[in-house]
């Protein structure tokens, strides 16, 4: 029982939690990303370079023989791949960069000077009042 108490303890801590709900909304923003590389990206760039679709890019290395398939290098999913990886790690820096300047906003705002105390307001008042006589 001991065993499961600390694993709950473990798991329940606020940094395992936030690490969670980060790997599942990563997840869910790698597949957004996948799908603008292939569905929006990807075709002009391959209309661009003539018509090519990248996916099918490939070197057969050895025919398919029978019901053999054909040994090939699928070179065109590994361009797909590294520009999915362009795209996310460019987002993740723009997100990083706005909190670095936010912070830095916060940063330099300069804090404002405490309240006089009831003393100093008292004193004050005192000087203010033998100056006027």
């Amino acid at each position: 029982m001991k065993l499961i108490n600390e694993f709950k303890a473990f798991a329940m801590r606020g940094n395992v939690v936030d690490m969670a709900v980060g790997i599942v909304i990563g997840a869910a923003f790698g597949k957004i990303v996948t799908s603008v590389v292939n569905d929006i990206i990807m075709p002009p760039i391959g209309l661009l370079v003539g018509g090519v679709n990248f996916s099918d890019l490939s070197i057969v290395l050895k025919d398919a023989v029978g019901e053999n398939p054909a040994v090939t290098i699928n070179y065109g999913n590994f361009l797909q791949v590294v520009f999915d990886f362009i795209i996310i790690a460019f987002a993740i820096f723009m997100v990083i960069k706005a909190m670095n300047a936010a912070k830095k906003k916060e940063e330099a705002a300069p804090a404002a000077p405490p309240a006089p105390s009831k003393e100093e307001v008292l004193l004050t008042e005192i000087r203010d009042i033998l100056k006027s006589k």
